[in-house]
């Protein structure tokens, strides 16, 4: 029933897209802040109970309701499961500021594609041309649909709704907790950076490898081979290298001709980015999703057969 439940969210989200700000992200949020406040005292061990205060009771109350539901109740867990994928893949959180991008650079509005991306990127674009702007909106798209659409996939193929809810928490508490540049809090969110970091390696590596499949093959492999080393954080720079050689586009490299200047290694080959290749990489992204669903279809099927 896999391929059924993803199929059946990813249509609920096209019609009903679930908002980055809705009561459930809200509510996390919130709990992992005040997990945060309370328990912060700057050590790794510290660290470590925080992060189990905060996954491990929502993960394992999925986990025994959906057990529970698939033993007594299969319909329910089959709707369970539709539930926690809407919740959890997010496909239209990203891609409407993506849309909105593009289209800007399409009828030439600068203005506003400096704007959308600002917003999306929480950095400043005011000295950006239309080619770092579309160059920085293929990135963030291209590693979205990683973080809220493959890895999520992941997941949940092999560990169901308890793992796609693993995925996705593990993933909001790095980006919560991992970004901090304090010594102190370096430690105490050193185990959120490090579980996320073996929890995304191999859904990473099977993005990567459906970006190349469905793309450029050998550019593909080539750019992940050759430059995915050079990118500050490891798993974006298998994910963008192989996007980028998978549409033939050059990401990375500098950004901004005045100050905040932010030198940046480069990524791919081929054309500079612009509104076409931003289309490309929309296309990429749709040509990976049925790839994958393809293969769960196929595995499926197998199963019942089997």
């Amino acid at each position: 029933m896999t391929f059924f439940a993803l199929v059946a969210a990813l249509l609920i989200e096209q019609a009903r897209a679930l908002s980055a700000s809705n009561p459930a992200y809200h509510a996390f949020r919130s709990y992992s802040r005040f997990v945060d406040r309370a328990l912060n005292g700057g050590s790794y061990q510290h660290g470590v109970l925080a992060w189990l205060l905060v996954i491990v009771p929502i993960v394992g109350a999925v986990v025994a309701v959906s057990m529970y539901l698939r033993s007594v109740a299969p319909v329910a867990a089959f709707v369970l499961d539709i539930g926690v994928l809407y919740l959890t893949m997010g496909f239209r959180q990203f891609s409407h500021a993506y849309s909105d991008t593009l289209d800007a650079l399409r009828t030439g509005d600068l203005a506003r594609a400096r704007k959308n991306v600002e917003n999306w990127i929480g950095r400043s674009a005011e000295s950006m041309g239309s080619s770092e702007v579309a160059r920085l909106a293929i990135e963030r798209g291209l590693f979205s649909a990683h973080r809220h659409v493959f890895g999520v996939i992941a997941w949940f193929a092999v560990f169901g709704a308890g793992g796609a809810v693993f995925y996705r928490l593990a993933a909001m508490l790095r980006d919560h907790w991992g970004e901090r540049r304090d010594a102190d809090e370096d430690r105490f969110s050193a185990f959120s950076r490090t579980v996320f970091h073996w929890a995304d390696w191999g859904p990473v590596r099977l993005t990567a490898v459906s970006f190349a499949v469905v793309g450029d093959f050998e550019d593909a492999l080539y750019c992940w081979r050759t430059q995915a080393g050079n990118w500050s954080d490891s798993s974006q720079g298998i994910v963008l290298a192989s996007g980028a050689g998978a549409i033939g586009v050059r990401l990375g490299s500098t950004l901004g001709s005045v100050e905040p200047i932010e030198v940046r290694a480069e990524l791919g080959m081929g054309e500079e980015a612009d509104a076409e290749l931003m289309t490309s990489a929309v296309g990429l992204i749709w040509r990976a999703l049925v790839l994958w669903l393809f293969v769960i279809l196929l595995i499926t099927a197998a199963t019942w057969l089997g």
